[in-house]
Protein backbone atom coordinates (compact mmCIF):
# COMPACT_ATOMS: atom_id res chain seq x y z
CA UNK A 1 0.00 0.00 0.00
CA UNK A 2 2.68 2.35 0.64
CA UNK A 3 4.03 2.33 -2.96
CA UNK A 4 0.34 3.14 -3.76
CA UNK A 5 -0.32 5.80 -1.92
CA UNK A 6 3.50 7.60 -2.79
CA UNK A 7 2.60 7.34 -6.11
CA UNK A 8 -1.03 8.75 -5.86
CA UNK A 9 -0.10 11.45 -3.81
CA UNK A 10 3.05 12.50 -6.32
CA UNK A 11 -0.04 12.47 -9.08
CA UNK A 12 -2.28 14.49 -7.13
CA UNK A 13 0.39 17.21 -6.88
CA UNK A 14 1.26 17.24 -10.59
CA UNK A 15 -2.44 16.82 -12.27
CA UNK A 16 -2.83 19.73 -14.19
CA UNK A 17 -6.53 20.70 -16.43
CA UNK A 18 -5.36 19.52 -20.20
CA UNK A 19 -7.46 21.55 -22.88
CA UNK A 20 -8.09 25.50 -23.63
CA UNK A 21 -8.09 28.37 -21.13
CA UNK A 22 -10.91 30.61 -21.73
CA UNK A 23 -9.94 34.40 -22.57
CA UNK A 24 -12.59 36.98 -23.34
CA UNK A 25 -12.67 37.79 -26.93
CA UNK A 26 -11.40 41.33 -27.64
CA UNK A 27 -13.11 43.14 -30.11
CA UNK A 28 -12.99 46.49 -31.73
CA UNK A 29 -15.68 48.47 -30.72
CA UNK A 30 -15.95 52.21 -31.49
CA UNK A 31 -15.93 55.10 -28.78
CA UNK A 32 -19.14 56.26 -29.00
CA UNK A 33 -21.97 56.02 -30.88
CA UNK A 34 -23.15 58.12 -34.16
CA UNK A 35 -24.27 61.42 -33.18
CA UNK A 36 -23.77 61.17 -29.61
CA UNK A 37 -20.48 63.02 -27.35
CA UNK A 38 -16.90 61.40 -27.23
CA UNK A 39 -16.76 60.50 -23.76
CA UNK A 40 -13.88 61.03 -21.25
CA UNK A 41 -10.36 59.47 -22.85
CA UNK A 42 -9.63 58.81 -19.16
CA UNK A 43 -12.68 57.01 -18.80
CA UNK A 44 -13.47 55.37 -22.26
CA UNK A 45 -12.59 51.58 -22.80
CA UNK A 46 -12.76 49.60 -25.95
CA UNK A 47 -12.75 46.17 -24.36
CA UNK A 48 -16.56 44.91 -22.64
CA UNK A 49 -14.26 43.63 -20.16
CA UNK A 50 -13.18 46.78 -18.42
CA UNK A 51 -16.15 48.97 -19.34
CA UNK A 52 -16.60 52.03 -17.05
CA UNK A 53 -20.00 52.57 -14.76
CA UNK A 54 -23.06 51.96 -16.53
CA UNK A 55 -24.91 55.51 -17.15
CA UNK A 56 -27.17 56.90 -14.61
CA UNK A 57 -30.00 55.41 -17.10
CA UNK A 58 -28.97 51.89 -15.97
CA UNK A 59 -29.67 52.45 -12.14
CA UNK A 60 -33.09 52.66 -12.45
CA UNK A 61 -35.60 50.86 -13.44
CA UNK A 62 -36.62 52.41 -17.07
CA UNK A 63 -40.39 52.06 -16.99
CA UNK A 64 -40.65 54.75 -13.95
CA UNK A 65 -39.14 56.99 -16.58
CA UNK A 66 -42.86 57.54 -17.60
CA UNK A 67 -44.34 58.81 -14.12
CA UNK A 68 -47.40 56.43 -14.45
CA UNK A 69 -48.49 54.34 -11.54
CA UNK A 70 -51.19 51.94 -13.44
CA UNK A 71 -47.82 50.99 -15.68
CA UNK A 72 -45.32 50.67 -12.52
CA UNK A 73 -48.33 48.15 -11.54
CA UNK A 74 -48.83 46.30 -14.38
CA UNK A 75 -44.88 45.51 -14.92
CA UNK A 76 -44.38 44.28 -11.45
CA UNK A 77 -47.18 41.92 -12.10
CA UNK A 78 -45.44 41.02 -15.45
CA UNK A 79 -42.45 40.19 -13.26
CA UNK A 80 -44.21 38.08 -10.72
CA UNK A 81 -46.39 35.86 -13.03
CA UNK A 82 -45.77 36.09 -16.56
CA UNK A 83 -45.37 32.14 -17.66
CA UNK A 84 -42.32 32.81 -20.53
CA UNK A 85 -40.22 33.95 -17.33
CA UNK A 86 -41.47 31.41 -15.32
CA UNK A 87 -40.45 28.35 -18.13
CA UNK A 88 -36.90 30.51 -18.34
CA UNK A 89 -36.57 30.43 -14.65
CA UNK A 90 -37.21 26.76 -14.61
CA UNK A 91 -34.37 26.38 -17.13
CA UNK A 92 -31.99 28.25 -14.50
CA UNK A 93 -33.09 26.04 -11.62
CA UNK A 94 -32.56 22.48 -14.06
CA UNK A 95 -28.62 24.12 -14.91
CA UNK A 96 -28.40 24.93 -11.44
CA UNK A 97 -29.48 21.36 -10.16
CA UNK A 98 -27.08 19.79 -13.45
CA UNK A 99 -24.00 21.72 -11.96
CA UNK A 100 -24.60 20.45 -8.76
CA UNK A 101 -24.64 17.01 -10.08
CA UNK A 102 -21.44 17.56 -11.71
CA UNK A 103 -19.58 18.84 -8.65
CA UNK A 104 -20.42 15.65 -6.68
CA UNK A 105 -18.02 13.99 -9.62
CA UNK A 106 -15.07 15.81 -7.71
CA UNK A 107 -16.10 13.54 -4.63
CA UNK A 108 -15.70 9.71 -3.78
CA UNK A 109 -19.16 7.68 -4.73
CA UNK A 110 -19.86 5.71 -1.89
CA UNK A 111 -22.56 2.77 -1.98
CA UNK A 112 -23.58 0.33 0.68
CA UNK A 113 -24.79 -3.38 -0.40
CA UNK A 114 -26.29 -6.39 1.09
CA UNK A 115 -27.26 -10.17 0.55
CA UNK A 116 -28.92 -13.24 2.54
CA UNK A 117 -29.06 -16.15 0.49
CA UNK A 118 -29.94 -19.88 1.46
CA UNK A 119 -28.47 -22.34 -1.15
CA UNK A 120 -29.38 -26.35 -1.45
CA UNK A 121 -27.23 -28.13 -3.81
CA UNK A 122 -29.01 -31.29 -5.46
CA UNK A 123 -27.32 -34.93 -4.60
CA UNK A 124 -25.81 -35.32 -7.51
CA UNK A 125 -24.05 -32.72 -6.87
CA UNK A 126 -23.06 -33.44 -3.52
CA UNK A 127 -23.55 -37.63 -3.62
CA UNK A 128 -23.51 -39.46 0.06
CA UNK A 129 -24.06 -36.35 1.64
CA UNK A 130 -26.85 -35.81 3.92
CA UNK A 131 -30.25 -33.51 2.55
CA UNK A 132 -29.65 -31.22 5.56
CA UNK A 133 -25.60 -30.96 5.15
CA UNK A 134 -26.36 -30.03 1.90
CA UNK A 135 -28.09 -26.49 2.74
CA UNK A 136 -25.87 -23.90 2.86
CA UNK A 137 -26.51 -19.97 4.01
CA UNK A 138 -24.71 -16.72 3.19
CA UNK A 139 -24.67 -13.39 4.48
CA UNK A 140 -22.69 -10.91 3.22
CA UNK A 141 -22.83 -7.10 3.75
CA UNK A 142 -20.29 -4.25 2.80
CA UNK A 143 -19.47 -0.50 1.94
CA UNK A 144 -17.74 0.57 -1.40
CA UNK A 145 -16.85 3.45 -2.72
CA UNK A 146 -15.00 4.76 -5.97
CA UNK A 147 -13.33 7.95 -6.92
CA UNK A 148 -11.76 8.96 -10.22
CA UNK A 149 -8.69 10.86 -9.93
CA UNK A 150 -8.80 14.02 -11.19
CA UNK A 151 -5.14 14.12 -12.83
CA UNK A 152 -5.97 15.72 -15.88
CA UNK A 153 -8.77 17.60 -15.10
CA UNK A 154 -11.45 16.52 -16.94
CA UNK A 155 -14.09 16.11 -13.90
CA UNK A 156 -12.96 20.19 -13.47
CA UNK A 157 -13.44 21.26 -17.32
CA UNK A 158 -16.29 19.69 -16.71
CA UNK A 159 -17.92 21.67 -13.74
CA UNK A 160 -15.73 24.78 -15.45
CA UNK A 161 -18.39 24.16 -18.40
CA UNK A 162 -21.82 23.63 -16.04
CA UNK A 163 -21.15 26.99 -14.37
CA UNK A 164 -20.08 28.76 -17.67
CA UNK A 165 -23.96 26.97 -18.71
CA UNK A 166 -25.68 28.20 -14.92
CA UNK A 167 -24.32 31.65 -16.11
CA UNK A 168 -25.80 31.44 -19.56
CA UNK A 169 -29.04 30.52 -17.80
CA UNK A 170 -28.87 33.31 -15.85
CA UNK A 171 -28.34 35.86 -19.04
CA UNK A 172 -31.00 34.19 -20.65
CA UNK A 173 -33.43 34.86 -17.80
CA UNK A 174 -32.20 38.72 -17.72
CA UNK A 175 -32.72 38.88 -21.67
CA UNK A 176 -36.40 37.64 -21.35
CA UNK A 177 -36.97 40.22 -19.01
CA UNK A 178 -36.03 42.69 -20.76
CA UNK A 179 -38.06 41.79 -23.94
CA UNK A 180 -41.17 40.90 -21.90
CA UNK A 181 -41.18 44.12 -19.57
CA UNK A 182 -40.21 45.71 -23.50
CA UNK A 183 -43.15 43.94 -24.27
CA UNK A 184 -45.34 45.04 -21.72
CA UNK A 185 -44.29 48.73 -21.72
CA UNK A 186 -44.99 48.71 -25.48
CA UNK A 187 -48.09 47.65 -25.57
CA UNK A 188 -49.01 49.94 -22.84
CA UNK A 189 -48.05 53.04 -24.77
CA UNK A 190 -49.77 51.77 -27.74
CA UNK A 191 -52.97 51.72 -26.41
CA UNK A 192 -52.84 54.85 -24.76
CA UNK A 193 -52.30 55.92 -28.46
CA UNK A 194 -55.05 54.40 -29.80
CA UNK A 195 -57.31 55.76 -26.73
CA UNK A 196 -55.84 59.31 -28.18
CA UNK A 197 -56.34 58.37 -31.92
CA UNK A 198 -60.20 57.38 -31.10
CA UNK A 199 -60.36 60.72 -28.95
CA UNK A 200 -59.47 63.00 -31.81
CA UNK A 201 -61.48 60.58 -34.45
CA UNK A 202 -64.67 60.81 -32.45
CA UNK A 203 -64.20 64.62 -32.05
CA UNK A 204 -63.45 64.93 -35.34
CA UNK A 205 -66.33 62.67 -36.47
CA UNK A 206 -68.46 65.22 -34.34
CA UNK A 207 -67.34 68.38 -36.29
CA UNK A 208 -68.24 66.67 -39.57
CA UNK A 209 -71.66 65.42 -38.39
CA UNK A 210 -72.35 69.53 -37.38
CA UNK A 211 -71.01 69.89 -40.87
CA UNK A 212 -73.36 67.72 -42.44
CA UNK A 213 -76.03 69.27 -40.87
CA UNK A 214 -75.37 72.48 -41.56
CA UNK A 215 -75.08 71.52 -45.10
CA UNK A 216 -78.67 69.66 -44.32
CA UNK A 217 -80.21 72.58 -43.40
CA UNK A 218 -79.01 74.76 -46.18
CA UNK A 219 -80.15 72.22 -48.71
CA UNK A 220 -83.57 72.08 -47.30
CA UNK A 221 -83.31 76.05 -47.60
CA UNK A 222 -82.71 75.95 -51.34
CA UNK A 223 -79.23 77.16 -50.94
CA UNK A 224 -77.30 73.74 -51.26
CA UNK A 225 -77.32 71.08 -53.53
CA UNK A 226 -77.75 67.39 -52.70
CA UNK A 227 -74.18 66.87 -54.15
CA UNK A 228 -72.84 68.41 -51.55
CA UNK A 229 -74.87 67.03 -49.12
CA UNK A 230 -74.05 63.50 -50.18
CA UNK A 231 -70.08 64.92 -50.13
CA UNK A 232 -70.37 66.06 -46.48
CA UNK A 233 -71.79 62.61 -45.65
CA UNK A 234 -69.20 60.87 -47.30
CA UNK A 235 -66.80 62.34 -45.41
CA UNK A 236 -68.51 62.10 -42.13
CA UNK A 237 -69.24 58.19 -42.63
CA UNK A 238 -65.37 57.61 -43.64
CA UNK A 239 -64.39 59.38 -40.30
CA UNK A 240 -67.34 57.51 -38.15
CA UNK A 241 -65.72 54.01 -39.87
CA UNK A 242 -62.23 54.72 -37.74
CA UNK A 243 -63.96 54.57 -34.74
CA UNK A 244 -65.05 50.68 -34.61
CA UNK A 245 -61.56 49.89 -36.09
CA UNK A 246 -59.63 51.62 -33.57
CA UNK A 247 -61.81 50.22 -30.64
CA UNK A 248 -61.25 46.68 -31.80
CA UNK A 249 -57.53 47.57 -31.90
CA UNK A 250 -57.28 48.86 -28.30
CA UNK A 251 -59.16 45.44 -27.14
CA UNK A 252 -56.32 43.82 -29.10
CA UNK A 253 -53.50 45.57 -26.78
CA UNK A 254 -55.97 45.03 -23.87
CA UNK A 255 -55.92 41.36 -24.25
CA UNK A 256 -52.12 41.36 -24.94
CA UNK A 257 -51.57 43.22 -21.70
CA UNK A 258 -53.54 40.70 -19.50
CA UNK A 259 -51.69 37.76 -21.07
CA UNK A 260 -48.14 39.41 -20.33
CA UNK A 261 -49.07 39.16 -17.00
CA UNK A 262 -50.27 36.18 -17.01
CA UNK A 263 -54.12 36.88 -16.81
CA UNK A 264 -57.03 35.89 -18.90
CA UNK A 265 -57.27 38.00 -22.36
CA UNK A 266 -60.12 39.93 -20.54
CA UNK A 267 -59.34 40.27 -17.11
CA UNK A 268 -58.10 44.05 -17.39
CA UNK A 269 -60.58 45.25 -19.72
CA UNK A 270 -62.55 47.42 -17.08
CA UNK A 271 -59.30 48.58 -16.05
CA UNK A 272 -57.11 49.63 -19.45
CA UNK A 273 -60.69 50.76 -21.29
CA UNK A 274 -60.20 53.77 -19.07
CA UNK A 275 -58.66 56.03 -21.40
CA UNK A 276 -55.69 58.04 -20.09
CA UNK A 277 -53.49 60.52 -21.83
CA UNK A 278 -49.51 59.13 -23.12
CA UNK A 279 -47.39 59.24 -20.45
CA UNK A 280 -44.84 62.08 -21.14
CA UNK A 281 -41.54 60.56 -22.78
CA UNK A 282 -37.90 61.79 -21.94
CA UNK A 283 -36.36 64.13 -24.31
CA UNK A 284 -32.94 62.81 -24.09
CA UNK A 285 -31.67 59.34 -23.26
CA UNK A 286 -27.66 59.24 -22.22
CA UNK A 287 -26.90 55.49 -23.66
CA UNK A 288 -22.99 56.14 -22.31
CA UNK A 289 -20.39 54.63 -24.70
CA UNK A 290 -20.19 51.26 -26.57
CA UNK A 291 -18.38 49.25 -23.98
CA UNK A 292 -21.38 50.43 -21.51
CA UNK A 293 -23.70 49.05 -23.48
CA UNK A 294 -22.21 45.50 -23.92
CA UNK A 295 -21.13 45.18 -20.28
CA UNK A 296 -24.99 45.82 -19.67
CA UNK A 297 -26.41 43.63 -22.65
CA UNK A 298 -27.42 39.94 -20.98
CA UNK A 299 -27.49 38.92 -24.62
CA UNK A 300 -23.60 39.36 -24.91
CA UNK A 301 -23.00 38.19 -21.76
CA UNK A 302 -24.65 34.68 -22.15
CA UNK A 303 -22.61 34.33 -25.43
CA UNK A 304 -19.41 34.63 -23.97
CA UNK A 305 -20.81 32.30 -21.15
CA UNK A 306 -21.72 29.79 -23.74
CA UNK A 307 -18.48 30.34 -25.62
CA UNK A 308 -16.37 29.52 -22.10
CA UNK A 309 -18.38 26.28 -21.76
CA UNK A 310 -17.53 25.27 -25.48
CA UNK A 311 -13.87 26.40 -24.45
CA UNK A 312 -14.39 23.75 -21.25
CA UNK A 313 -15.42 20.94 -23.01
CA UNK A 314 -12.65 20.99 -25.18
CA UNK A 315 -10.41 20.10 -22.27
CA UNK A 316 -12.99 17.19 -21.58
CA UNK A 317 -12.94 15.51 -24.96
CA UNK A 318 -9.16 16.25 -24.24
CA UNK A 319 -8.75 14.59 -21.17
CA UNK A 320 -9.72 10.81 -23.20
CA UNK A 321 -6.46 11.05 -24.41
CA UNK A 322 -5.36 10.24 -21.33
CA UNK A 323 -5.81 7.64 -18.97
CA UNK A 324 -8.52 7.94 -16.08
CA UNK A 325 -7.68 6.33 -13.06
CA UNK A 326 -10.02 5.62 -10.64
CA UNK A 327 -9.30 4.23 -7.13
CA UNK A 328 -11.88 1.75 -5.69
CA UNK A 329 -12.28 0.40 -1.93
CA UNK A 330 -14.65 -2.35 -0.51
CA UNK A 331 -15.27 -3.30 3.68
CA UNK A 332 -17.59 -5.61 4.44
CA UNK A 333 -18.20 -8.71 5.99
CA UNK A 334 -19.26 -12.31 4.95
CA UNK A 335 -20.10 -15.49 6.55
CA UNK A 336 -22.09 -18.71 6.21
CA UNK A 337 -24.01 -17.70 9.86
CA UNK A 338 -25.52 -14.24 10.75
CA UNK A 339 -24.39 -14.57 14.14
CA UNK A 340 -20.96 -14.89 13.04
CA UNK A 341 -21.73 -11.41 10.80
CA UNK A 342 -19.60 -8.72 11.43
CA UNK A 343 -16.93 -11.07 13.55
CA UNK A 344 -13.34 -10.81 13.18
CA UNK A 345 -13.11 -13.60 11.08
CA UNK A 346 -15.31 -12.63 8.74
CA UNK A 347 -13.91 -9.52 7.56
CA UNK A 348 -13.36 -8.62 4.42
CA UNK A 349 -11.81 -5.78 2.59
CA UNK A 350 -10.41 -4.83 -1.10
CA UNK A 351 -8.43 -1.72 -2.47
CA UNK A 352 -7.70 -1.39 -6.34
CA UNK A 353 -6.53 1.18 -8.45
CA UNK A 354 -8.25 1.04 -11.73
CA UNK A 355 -6.52 2.45 -15.25
CA UNK A 356 -9.00 3.12 -18.20
CA UNK A 357 -6.76 4.04 -21.06
CA UNK A 358 -8.67 4.81 -24.77
CA UNK A 359 -5.50 4.74 -26.82
CA UNK A 360 -7.04 2.09 -28.59
CA UNK A 361 -9.92 3.98 -29.78
CA UNK A 362 -7.35 7.43 -30.54
CA UNK A 363 -9.63 7.95 -33.65
CA UNK A 364 -13.04 8.70 -31.92
CA UNK A 365 -11.24 10.64 -29.68
CA UNK A 366 -9.49 12.77 -31.52
CA UNK A 367 -13.06 12.97 -33.73
CA UNK A 368 -14.47 14.33 -30.30
CA UNK A 369 -12.22 16.65 -29.81
CA UNK A 370 -12.35 18.13 -33.18
CA UNK A 371 -16.33 18.18 -32.27
CA UNK A 372 -15.83 20.12 -29.30
CA UNK A 373 -13.06 22.58 -31.21
CA UNK A 374 -15.80 23.15 -34.09
CA UNK A 375 -18.13 24.07 -30.99
CA UNK A 376 -15.81 26.62 -29.39
CA UNK A 377 -15.15 28.30 -33.24
CA UNK A 378 -19.28 28.48 -33.15
CA UNK A 379 -19.53 29.81 -30.14
CA UNK A 380 -17.02 32.46 -31.20
CA UNK A 381 -18.46 33.56 -33.99
CA UNK A 382 -21.67 33.30 -32.54
CA UNK A 383 -20.42 35.95 -29.45
CA UNK A 384 -18.94 38.01 -32.03
CA UNK A 385 -21.98 38.30 -34.40
CA UNK A 386 -24.02 39.29 -30.88
CA UNK A 387 -21.74 42.12 -30.27
CA UNK A 388 -21.92 43.64 -33.97
CA UNK A 389 -25.70 43.24 -33.39
CA UNK A 390 -25.63 45.14 -29.99
CA UNK A 391 -24.43 48.02 -31.60
CA UNK A 392 -26.60 48.08 -34.20
CA UNK A 393 -29.82 47.94 -32.34
CA UNK A 394 -28.44 50.83 -30.16
CA UNK A 395 -27.22 52.88 -32.73
CA UNK A 396 -30.86 52.45 -34.49
CA UNK A 397 -32.74 53.01 -31.77
CA UNK A 398 -30.55 56.19 -30.72
CA UNK A 399 -31.56 57.74 -34.41
CA UNK A 400 -34.71 56.49 -34.59
CA UNK A 401 -35.79 58.04 -31.21
CA UNK A 402 -33.68 61.68 -31.64
CA UNK A 403 -35.89 61.91 -35.58
CA UNK A 404 -38.67 61.07 -33.65
CA UNK A 405 -38.59 63.89 -31.42
CA UNK A 406 -38.03 66.27 -34.14
CA UNK A 407 -40.98 64.61 -36.27
CA UNK A 408 -43.08 65.46 -33.08
CA UNK A 409 -42.35 69.38 -33.18
CA UNK A 410 -43.59 69.12 -36.97
CA UNK A 411 -46.28 66.85 -36.46
CA UNK A 412 -47.83 68.67 -33.48
CA UNK A 413 -47.10 72.75 -35.59
CA UNK A 414 -49.16 71.05 -38.37
CA UNK A 415 -52.41 69.42 -36.05
CA UNK A 416 -52.45 73.14 -34.96
CA UNK A 417 -52.41 74.86 -38.06
CA UNK A 418 -54.65 72.61 -39.38
CA UNK A 419 -57.63 72.89 -36.51
CA UNK A 420 -56.98 76.61 -36.74
CA UNK A 421 -57.62 76.25 -40.60
CA UNK A 422 -60.72 74.27 -40.39
CA UNK A 423 -62.47 76.64 -37.29
CA UNK A 424 -61.62 79.35 -39.89
CA UNK A 425 -62.98 77.56 -42.96
CA UNK A 426 -65.98 77.01 -41.23
CA UNK A 427 -66.43 80.29 -40.25
CA UNK A 428 -66.12 81.51 -43.57
CA UNK A 429 -68.42 78.93 -44.90
CA UNK A 430 -71.26 80.23 -41.89
CA UNK A 431 -70.53 83.47 -43.30
CA UNK A 432 -70.69 82.43 -47.14
CA UNK A 433 -67.16 83.37 -47.99
CA UNK A 434 -66.26 80.41 -49.22
CA UNK A 435 -67.42 77.30 -50.67
CA UNK A 436 -68.08 73.73 -49.05
CA UNK A 437 -65.45 71.99 -50.56
CA UNK A 438 -62.88 74.12 -49.00
CA UNK A 439 -64.51 73.04 -45.31
CA UNK A 440 -64.37 69.40 -46.46
CA UNK A 441 -61.23 69.27 -47.60
CA UNK A 442 -59.72 71.49 -43.95
CA UNK A 443 -61.64 68.99 -42.02
CA UNK A 444 -60.38 65.80 -44.21
CA UNK A 445 -57.03 67.74 -43.31
CA UNK A 446 -57.45 68.32 -39.62
CA UNK A 447 -58.23 64.66 -38.83
CA UNK A 448 -55.13 63.55 -40.97
CA UNK A 449 -52.96 66.02 -39.38
CA UNK A 450 -54.20 65.24 -35.26
CA UNK A 451 -54.04 61.53 -36.22
CA UNK A 452 -50.83 61.85 -37.35
CA UNK A 453 -49.59 63.78 -34.74
CA UNK A 454 -51.44 61.40 -31.96
CA UNK A 455 -49.51 58.11 -34.15
CA UNK A 456 -46.06 60.10 -33.64
CA UNK A 457 -46.09 60.64 -30.16
CA UNK A 458 -46.64 57.15 -29.75
CA UNK A 459 -43.86 56.14 -32.12
CA UNK A 460 -41.31 58.52 -30.06
CA UNK A 461 -42.83 56.55 -26.77
CA UNK A 462 -41.89 53.19 -28.15
CA UNK A 463 -38.86 54.18 -29.73
CA UNK A 464 -37.99 55.59 -26.13
CA UNK A 465 -38.53 52.00 -25.12
CA UNK A 466 -37.06 50.43 -27.85
CA UNK A 467 -34.10 52.57 -26.66
CA UNK A 468 -33.95 51.13 -23.25
CA UNK A 469 -34.06 47.76 -24.27
CA UNK A 470 -31.23 48.08 -26.08
CA UNK A 471 -29.20 49.62 -23.49
CA UNK A 472 -30.63 46.62 -21.49
CA UNK A 473 -30.32 48.74 -18.70
CA UNK A 474 -32.27 49.59 -15.04
CA UNK A 475 -33.72 45.78 -15.15
CA UNK A 476 -34.54 44.26 -12.01
CA UNK A 477 -33.24 40.65 -10.88
CA UNK A 478 -36.10 38.20 -10.35
CA UNK A 479 -33.24 35.19 -9.30
CA UNK A 480 -33.53 34.54 -5.69
CA UNK A 481 -30.36 35.31 -4.04
CA UNK A 482 -30.14 31.30 -2.74
CA UNK A 483 -29.45 30.33 -6.75
CA UNK A 484 -27.79 32.89 -7.66
CA UNK A 485 -25.46 31.94 -5.55
CA UNK A 486 -25.01 28.60 -7.27
CA UNK A 487 -23.70 31.00 -10.04
CA UNK A 488 -19.73 31.07 -9.29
Amino acid sequence: MRPLITVLAAALLTACAVGPEHVRPSMAVPQTFEGTAAPDATKASANPATAIAAPAVADTAFWQAFGDPQLNALVDDTLLANHDLRIALARYDRANALLRGTRFDQLPTIDASGTASSNRASADQAPGVRRDARDTDSFDVGIGASWELDLFGRVRRSIEAGRADVAASADDLRALQVAIVGEVVTAYLDLRGLQERLRVATENAGNQQHTLALVDARRNAGQDSDFDSARASAQAASTAARIPMLEAEIAVATHRIAVLTGRTPDALRAQLTVARALPAVPRAIDPGTPADVLRLRPDVSAAEHRLHSATARVGVATADLFPRLTLGGLIGSQAGDIDALFGRSSETRLVALGIDWSFLDIGRVRARIAAADADASMELARYQQTVLRALEDTGNALVRFDRAHDADVELERAARDSARAAQLARMRFDAGGTSLLEVLDAERTQLQAEDAFASGRTRTATDAVALYRALAGGWPQTLPAREMAGVR
